[in-house]
């Protein structure tokens, strides 16, 4: 008696059944995981030819999608254009950094040690193969579309926040300032370094260590 009624209501009038929004769900599911998927592709095949190209070119938008294996429409699905891209891998290099940052504070238990592991974290970034991949980065982000502040390390805000914690501890009466302040520098270090091909020593991390102690004590 209750299934001839169901089937006397004209489909467009029915509510959705438990049964089609499950299945609903399950289709969205298994689309936005293959979104997420199309995305971390075009996301790593971008880094790849950046790495490959370097300082002498930047690559087009055809040879991403080559290098992902993915068509035109998967790109213009996610990205409206090449630079849009670019600030998405922006994104994506600051919030490994700040992941990665965060993990080395974390084994440090005084603030000065958690601020030492901060500069030196920061400043490896000049070392070896991940220097050549960050300036590249840095780079074609030149050309990425406004709101990238020109001239700063795409990762100096979100990388930032890290300091305040520990700049708290040491006293600090403006703990948010005086963290910009010191990724100012720590970064501005970081991207001459990379431009001249040049890797930190470390009587130049300690000594950037002991110049944020030494101006967060000082102006406590």
């Amino acid at each position: 008696m209750i299934l001839a009624i169901e089937n006397a209501i004209p489909a467009s009038d029915a509510a959705p059944t438990g049964v089609a929004e499950r299945i609903v769900r399950r289709s969205l599911a298994k689309r936005e995981g293959e979104y997420a998927n199309e995305v971390r592709r075009l996301l790593d095949a971008a880094l790849e030819v950046m790495q490959r190209c370097g300082t002498a070119s930047r690559p087009r938008v055809a040879d991403i999608v080559a290098a992902a294996g993915l068509s035109n429409d998967a790109f213009y699905r996610h990205f409206k254009s090449k630079d849009d891209l670019v600030t998405a891998l922006l994104d994506d290099g600051g919030e490994r950094l700040r992941s990665y940052l965060e993990h080395q504070l974390a084994k440090e238990t005084s603030p000065e040690d958690q601020v030492g592991r901060w500069v030196e974290g920061v400043l490896a970034q000049a070392v070896g193969d991940v220097a050549a991949t960050t300036l590249a980065v840095m780079w074609n982000g030149g050309s990425a579309a406004a709101g990238l502040a020109a001239g700063r390390h795409f990762a100096s805000a979100p990388v930032a926040t890290l300091l305040h914690k520990p700049f708290a501890a040491l006293g600090s009466v403006a703990p948010e300032l005086d963290a910009r302040l010191a990724a100012h520098a720590t970064f501005g270090l970081l991207s001459d370094l990379l431009w001249e091909g040049a890797e930190p020593a470390r009587a130049e991390v300690d000594r950037v260590t002991a110049f944020c102690l030494h101006a967060v004590t000082r102006g406590a």
